[in-house]
């Protein structure tokens, strides 16, 4: 087994350590967390609880891992905190594991890039290649989508979803549900069109943007029926379409809050 353990570190007897992982100075490793291949703890790391952190995961100084939610329900249930392949987790990030009333597992994809200060809470599902910036905040089970951006400084409300490939502006308050490829902006955010930068960027093609562009036309802006019925002739006419149809699914699977609205409908 090759790893590269600095003499100030702190592993407790029961801790998971894979191949070639390196721990700095001055870390802490609880007794039920296991570290995949290739994970690097830069220093000062805490990692607790029942944690798995992927293979080549990089964890930077002061970062507080796996210890108990900050849920005043929470009665120290052995969940846990599940933390995917090739993160990036910078000073201060902290994360918590699940508790009994929201399934016992918070859970971080792969590819993803945590900036300094950014928060998961308990029970949260981040997906794959999400980017989180300075101190933006999850409260408890929120979900977030596959490559969503999160601003510096946004705090997403409790049990809200983020679709995949939206994108949160810096300082927005986000109390509803945002749809996929969705664009959300403000103190008491609303949805501000779709995250066309966010779509070029994935190699969508012009093509594609402007049917995408066209459909959130009609379900937004449209004043043809209420949004149901303007959800179901959308669902009809765009019925081939993996993207739009997308969207559909997330807007008829809404459950404690509405979603994201342009601010005039907002109003």
């Amino acid at each position: 087994m090759s790893q590269n353990i600095h003499q100030t570190a702190i592993i407790e007897d029961g801790a998971s350590i894979g191949e070639n992982v390196t721990i700095g100075p001055y870390c802490v490793v609880g007794p039920y967390v296991t570290l995949g291949d290739d994970v690097t703890l830069k220093a000062h790391v805490v990692i607790d609880g029942h944690t798995n952190v992927g293979e080549g995961t990089i964890i930077f100084p002061f970062a507080s891992i796996g210890s108990a939610p900050q849920d005043l329900k929470y009665r120290g249930e052995d969940s846990e905190l599940i933390i995917g392949k090739n993160n990036t987790i910078r000073e201060h990030v902290t994360m918590n594991p699940g508790t009994e009333s929201g399934g016992m597992k918070t859970i971080v994809g792969d590819n993803c890039l945590f900036m300094m200060g950014a928060h998961v809470a308990h029970d949260c599902i981040v997906g794959n290649n999400v980017i989180m910036a300075n101190n933006a905040t999850l409260g408890g089970h929120v979900s977030v989508g596959d490559h969503v951006l999160l601003g510096g400084l946004c705090a997403v409300h409790q049990f809200v979803r983020i679709g995949s490939f939206a994108v949160i502006s810096g300082l927005a308050g986000i109390a509803d549900d945002v749809i996929p490829y969705g664009r959300a902006k403000g103190e008491k955010a609303y949805l501000n069109g779709l995250n066309l930068i966010g779509l070029e960027r994935a190699n969508f093609s012009k093509d594609q943007i402007r049917t995408l562009q066209k459909a959130f036309n009609q379900l937004f802006d449209s004043e043809d029926g209420n949004f149901n019925q303007r959800l179901e002739a959308v669902a009809k006419e765009y019925e081939g379409d993996d993207a739009i149809m997308e969207i559909i699914r997330f807007a008829n699977g809404k459950d404690k809050f509405g979603l994201c609205q342009p601010r005039k409908k907002a109003a």
